[in-house]
């Protein structure tokens, strides 16, 4: 039997809603339906989708076995689980980032829930609330599930999957809350309408969306544009060695000036016209590094403004957004 989950079974049994559930060695089987635990990790993934990780680590020939054939999902994979593996470790400004993402959450009213990280990356935010809440559902579609394992190899309340998130196998509602930051806004789909497709996830949803810029002057728009088009060339470029330098480079030359810049317009009250200032003063290099990384090493990069996002209200009952950075992140309710 597959010891990490062997006292979970009532857990996994509630979340798949089964009438058959029982752990192997290797697989937890639900309904004669074989999903392999490679780690400590289920694996909700059909074979094709299988990222070169897991192939290695279950022996499967990647260059022979079938490929996943959604381009943009290989790409997703392929950049974020290179990001997490290389930018593993949970940093002490992670702390102040989380709980600036919720400031609209009573934490204390989450001591008896079962929280969902959906899209969970390297698992830095449900790093803090693993002492605050019943249980920890941890979802990613890419190698960075097991980054997220080890991180949160200390406490046993986790569950960890790696799955597409707008495929679940589980049932309506099988979280009590659920937070999503930074993931949905680089999926092929639509993001808003993704938010409606799995809003039965759960009653209360934390999303966090790169937002259009609309509370911001209109130089901002220009050299985003400029950046998009510069983006678009180097993500294509998935050279190990030119993506460690570029982010040195980048992080260097763009990111740790801007900062200083608006360390010296602060004096004046106009630190807030200077791009990146406000989101990286404080940041470590490493930090910074590991959101050049994110920013320009995807090729899907939607954004959206804060009228769009109150369109919600057409699916939710209450849609609550924060007007403090990162802009734009929210709440929703059914």
């Amino acid at each position: 039997m597959s010891g990490y989950y062997s006292n979970k079974l009532k857990t996994l049994n509630d979340l798949f809603a089964s009438s058959e559930i029982r752990l192997e060695t290797d697989r937890l089987i639900v309904d004669r339906k074989s999903y392999p635990i490679v780690d400590d990790v289920i694996i909700l993934l059909s074979a094709d989708q299988y990222p070169d990780l897991l192939k290695k680590k279950l022996g499967l020939n990647k260059k022979k076995d079938p490929v996943y054939g959604n381009t943009a999902a290989r790409d997703i994979q392929f950049s974020f689980g290179k990001e997490w593996q290389k930018y593993s470790d949970i940093l002490p400004e992670h702390e102040e980032e989380f709980n600036r993402y919720f400031d609209l959450i009573d934490l204390e009213s989450l001591g008896n829930l079962r929280v969902c990280d959906l899209g969970c990356g390297n698992g830095r935010w449900s790093y803090f609330l693993k002492n605050r809440c019943r249980e920890l559902i941890l979802i990613d579609f890419s190698d960075s599930i097991f980054v997220a394992r080890n991180n949160l190899r200390d406490w046993d309340g986790c569950l960890f999957f790696m799955g597409d998130l707008t495929q679940l196998p589980f049932r309506q509602d099988f979280a009590d809350f659920l937070f999503c930051l930074g993931v949905l806004h680089h999926l092929p789909a639509n993001c808003l309408e993704t938010i409606r497709n799995i809003r039965t996830y759960a009653p209360i949803f934390l999303i966090y969306l790169y937002y259009s810029l609309d509370n911001r002057p209109l130089y901002f728009w220009v050299l985003l544009k400029i950046i998009t088009l510069f983006r678009w060339t180097v993500s294509k470029i998935k050279n190990r060695y030119f993506r460690s330098g570029f982010t040195w480079l980048v992080g260097a030359l763009l990111y740790k000036p801007l900062v200083w810049t608006g360390e010296l317009f602060e004096q004046w009250g106009a630190s807030k016209y200077i791009p990146l200032y406000e989101s990286y003063r404080g940041k470590s290099s490493r930090r910074i590094r590991q959101d050049v990384y994110d920013r320009f090493f995807t090729t899907i990069e939607q954004r959206c403004s804060r009228k769009e996002i109150m369109r919600l209200k057409d699916t939710f009952r209450e849609v609550e957004i924060s007007p403090q950075i990162p802009y734009w992140h929210f709440v929703c309710r059914r």
